[in-house]
């Protein structure tokens, strides 16, 4: 299993519930087993930055792949991109059954 984990941070605070908004979209992509967007909770005193998290796990690495070419993916991308400052992405293969 491959885990999808996506931290974005928005140039403007008043735009992370449209960021929310159309990351959730991405969960219309059928590839994921689990799929998730939410906004940060900021409870960790040291690392504020981040206000937006996209969590999916998918089966392997052609579900990963798939799930990047469907078009809402794209769709997605050209709506968030210009409201993110930061986005940083780690794929990781879980070893728990």
């Amino acid at each position: 299993m491959i885990r999808h984990i996506v931290f974005f941070s928005a140039r403007e605070k008043k735009d992370v519930e449209t960021i929310v908004k159309g990351l959730r979209r991405l969960g219309e992509i059928p590839h994921s087993t689990v799929f998730e967007v939410m906004p940060n909770t900021k409870t960790d005193p040291i690392s504020g930055e981040i206000d937006v998290v996209v969590y999916g796990e998918f089966e392997n690495a052609e579900a990963l792949a798939a799930y990047k070419a469907h078009p809402i993916y794209s769709e997605t991308t050209a709506v968030v991109r210009p409201l993110r400052e930061l986005r940083i992405s780690a794929d990781v293969v879980s070893t728990l059954s």
